[in-house]
């Protein structure tokens, strides 16, 4: 297993990295927080083909995916791009006359994402990126749906800021996507490609909100010595970098899976979210901390991290309950049982 990232990957990281540093500032996602998208950013990044990636027989590879991911998460990006780069997979996935016209659409800029769980009945809940798709793809056990949406443009309030939305898929007109066995795997895919980009979102998000932390203690001073000086911070910081370059290895190695089609891809990307989720968390927290009164107000950058370390994982549901599945997979379904009585 070979993780290191070719010339190309590092050309692929450096041109998003500096169009993300340009076009996803603080002072822009701030300005975008209302609901969670900026319309700006999501034409840059057509303009840069983002959108298309995922595509084609020159599609990028999930190794190279969460390096977008990872990227967007650096920058809070308000934008799509995991749900594109996912819902995109999918259709191609899918194959046929209706995926290949919505993949059209998806590479010409439309924002089509993916209800995450199957349905039952027409409401969906808290859909990612709902508040702005144009088409909403879901699973109801038997066929994938593309449902034609009105984005609503107004999000559900969420601590992170993001385009969630309820919605009616009654109320669009719908193709059937793909049935039966096609569908069932194909959809069990994208939620795994769901939770691996997410994880590589979280990774970003952690790695930026470290620095955030360092950059800050290096400065702030108290008994006239950096913040940083103090041991219990230095050392829980040191903690927080073996941590988030641990998190990022599990995810490129989940990706590595994925596309070697190794039977642990599931359990692999699993690990990965799990534990990037709680890694994100943790460190965007003790970074929050760190700034002391100053974290929790909205002109300090960390407070956006904080929020989002918590939001982006509660998208899929609750981490724990994904462990003890995890557990299950890999143990027998005893251990879930266990974990509850606990």
């Amino acid at each position: 297993m070979d993780l290191a990232l070719s010339p190309e990957d590092e050309e692929l990281v450096a041109a998003l990295a500096a169009l993300l540093a340009e076009e996803s500032s603080a002072d822009r996602v701030r300005a975008a927080e209302g609901l969670g998208f900026d319309p700006a950013l999501w034409e840059a990044l057509q303009r840069l083909g983002v959108p298309g990636l995922a595509l084609g027989p020159e599609a990028a590879s999930a190794g190279q995916l969460v390096l977008i991911a990872e990227q967007a998460g650096r920058r809070l990006a308000c934008a799509p791009v995991v749900e594109t780069l996912v819902t995109a997979r999918l259709l191609e996935r899918c194959g046929g006359p209706v995926a290949e016209a919505l993949a059209a659409r998806c590479e010409a800029g439309a924002i089509t994402t993916l209800v995450l769980h199957p349905l039952d009945g027409a409401e969906a809940e808290l859909v990612p990126a709902g508040a702005v798709a144009d088409t909403v793809l879901a699973f109801d056990g038997e066929v994938i749906t593309a449902v034609a949406a009105d984005p609503p443009m107004a999000a559900s309030s969420n601590v992170g800021g993001l385009p969630l939305a309820d919605l009616d898929l009654a109320a669009g007109s719908a193709e059937t996507v793909a049935e039966g066995e096609r569908a069932r795997s194909a959809f069990e895919a994208a939620r795994r490609d769901w939770q691996l980009l997410t994880a590589a979102q979280l990774v970003g998000l952690a790695a930026r909100s470290l620095e955030l932390g360092v950059e800050y203690v290096r400065e702030r001073r108290v008994f006239d010595r950096p913040v940083g000086s103090f041991q219990t911070v230095a050392h829980k910081l040191a903690d927080h970098a073996t941590a988030v370059d641990g998190a990022r290895l599990l995810v490129r190695e989940a990706a590595w899976a994925v596309d070697g089609h190794d039977p642990r891809a599931f359990a692999l990307t699993t690990m990965a979210f799990c534990f990037a989720a709680e890694r994100a968390l943790a460190v965007a927290g003790d970074s929050l901390h760190f700034h002391g009164g100053y974290g929790f107000t909205l002109e300090y950058d960390i407070q956006l991290y904080y929020r989002r370390a918590q939001a982006y994982p509660l998208v899929w549901g609750s981490v724990r309950r994904e462990y003890q599945r995890l557990a299950d997979q890999l143990f027998g379904e005893t251990a879930s049982g266990r974990g509850e009585a606990a």
